[in-house]
């Protein structure tokens, strides 16, 4: 199989283990139900930064998916990285909103970043 897909299985797998354990936990009366959406959804938010971070380690053999793969990946590690904390320290409603803007955030900024590359790499081809 490959290491990649055994990467990200590992990481549905987890989420899924990590999310009964804290259900049961709360059953238990550990801990609150609260405690235990913030476990999940900051787990999620380090799934996302783990993803952003591998995507400009990926082989491309283009410079300009080279370029944006650097920058998709910084965009997304960052906002997961941000989603994560909110979901650890800020209040629920924050937590949602703002996590919700750091992920649409990083994806805005990769995706306008890679139409910029585009309309740059046809301006050039068209001279």
């Amino acid at each position: 199989m490959n290491k990649e897909l055994v990467s990200d299985l590992a990481w549905g797998v987890g989420i899924v283990v990590l999310a009964l354990a804290s259900s049961y936990a709360r059953k238990l009366g550990y801990i609150e139900a609260d405690t235990v959406t913030r476990i999940v959804m900051c787990a999620t938010g380090l799934m996302v930064a783990w993803f952003g971070n591998r995507m400009p380690k990926k082989f491309v053999p283009n410079a300009l998916a080279r370029k944006a793969a650097r920058v998709g990946g910084w965009s997304m590690a960052l906002s997961g990285l941000i989603y994560a904390a909110l979901w650890v320290f800020a209040p629920k409603q924050v937590a949602v909103a703002g996590g919700s803007a750091a992920v649409i955030l990083g994806i805005l900024v990769t995706i306008g970043y890679c139409l910029s590359l585009r309309s740059k790499a046809k301006t050039h081809s068209a001279r």
